[in-house]
């Protein structure tokens, strides 16, 4: 058996109950982001790559992925203008963050995890106004930091849901 990849520690940290509004997001965006590395603690590529919920595609090395994809996404592209081309997904494979991880290196792809959110804290604190629009676009309209956070909570809330029961089907570990 592979060492585990990353480590069991809780890194996540309680977001406060009072502060500002963009303090608050901010807060609530990292729980959910620590949340998903939390998830994945302790488990080797192997065990990251299993689709322990068949017939579903999902693992929590796809999750992984799709939140790079997601981070990539909303803060390169729509807040920062960024041509930034997809990372996993292609014409020919729209799903690939989660379907192609049979042969995917789990350590690349938690390096790229961690660059996307490491560049979306960077793109996000060049914008002094969470009413802010963007420099890119989504549908043509403008969309402004404030939705861009609301938004990435709940895709992370939604997904952190799917990681709950893929870890729990992997070895059994379950909580918070």
């Amino acid at each position: 058996m592979t060492e585990p990849l990353l480590s069991t520690a809780d890194e996540r940290i309680n977001p406060p109950f009072t502060g500002s509004e963009r303090a608050q997001l901010e807060a609530w965006l990292e729980v959910h982001r620590a949340t998903l590395l939390f998830k994945c603690g302790g488990l080797n590529s192997n065990q990251l790559k299993l689709r322990s919920v068949p017939p579903s595609a999902l693992s929590l090395l796809g999750l992984v992925r799709h939140m790079a994809e997601v981070e990539r996404n909303w803060f390169r592209r729509v807040l920062g203008g960024q041509d930034a081309p997809s990372l996993y997904c292609t014409e020919e494979h729209p799903d690939g963050d989660f379907d192609l991880v049979e042969n995917a290196s789990a350590v690349d792809d938690l390096v790229t995890y961690r660059a996307e959110v490491d560049e979306a804290r960077t793109l996000a604190s060049r914008s002094s106004d969470l009413g802010g629009v963007g420099a890119g676009k989504r549908r043509g309209q403008d969309v402004s930091l404030r939705w861009i956070y609301i938004h990435m909570i709940e895709e992370y809330a939604r997904h952190n849901g799917h990681a709950d029961l893929l870890r729990e089907c992997v070895d059994g570990t379950v909580g918070e």
